[in-house]
C-alpha cells in the first residue's frame, strides 16, 4: 500500500505536462502549424473570442496557414486580430479565406523564441516541484496527527520525489525536442 494518494499526484502533474505541451504548440517553428494561431482572441461583436470558434484553420503548406471563416462579417476583426498578434503575419483576404503566409525566422529570433522556451519549461518545473511541495506538507500534516510513522513519511517523501523526478524528465525531454525543431532551418 503507498503512503501517498499516487493516482491524484500523478493527475495533477498530468495537467502540468498538458499545460506545457500546450503552451509548446503555440510556439512558432518553421513549419506552420494551427495551434499557432487558434487562440488568438478576435473582437468579435463586442465580446473576445478565439480564432478557431471563428472559422476553419489549416496548414495546406509547409509556410502558409489559411482560416476559412464562417461569418464574412468577422473577416475584418480577425485580419486585425492578426495583424496585433506579436507574430508579424500579413495576412491576405479572398471573400472568406484569410491566407497567413509564415515568413522564415531569422537565426535572432530562433534563438529568442528558445528562451521563451526556457522559460516556459522553468514554470513547468516549477509547477511540479510546488505539486512536490504540497504532496509532502500532507505527508508531514499525517505524520503529526500521528496517521503515519516517521519511516512511513520518509518513504512517502521518497515515492513524490521519484516521481517528480520523472515528471521533470519529461518536461527536460518535451524542451529538448522543441529546442531542436527551432533551431531547424
Amino acid at each position: 500500500m503507498s503512503i501517498i494518494n499516487e493516482a491524484e499526484l500523478k493527475a495533477q502533474f498530468d495537467e502540468v505536462i498538458v499545460h506545457f505541451k500546450k503552451e509548446l504548440s503555440k510556439m512558432r517553428t518553421s513549419r506552420a502549424s494551427q495551434s499557432l494561431i487558434e487562440d488568438i482572441q478576435v473582437n468579435c461583436y463586442g465580446t473576445m473570442v478565439p480564432l478557431k470558434q471563428l472559422g476553419m484553420i489549416n496548414a495546406p503548406e509547409a509556410r502558409m496557414l489559411t482560416v476559412q471563416v464562417y461569418d464574412r462579417n468577422t473577416v475584418d476583426a480577425i485580419v486585425k486580430a492578426i495583424h496585433q498578434s506579436d507574430f508579424g503575419f500579413n495576412p491576405a483576404t479572398e471573400g472568406n479565406l484569410i491566407r497567413i503566409s509564415i515568413p522564415a525566422l531569422t537565426e535572432d529570433r530562433r534563438k529568442e523564441l528558445v528562451k521563451t522556451i526556457n522559460k516556459n519549461t522553468e514554470e513547468a518545473r516549477v509547477s511540479c516541484r510546488s505539486q512536490r511541495h504540497k504532496a509532502i506538507d500532507e505527508l508531514k500534516k499525517r505524520q503529526k496527527d500521528k496517521e503515519i510513522s516517521e519511516d512511513d513519511l520518509k518513504r512517502g517523501q521518497d515515492e513524490v520525489q521519484k516521481l517528480t523526478d520523472q515528471y521533470i524528465a519529461e518536461i527536460d525531454k518535451l524542451f529538448a525536442i522543441k529546442e531542436k525543431e527551432m533551431m531547424e532551418i
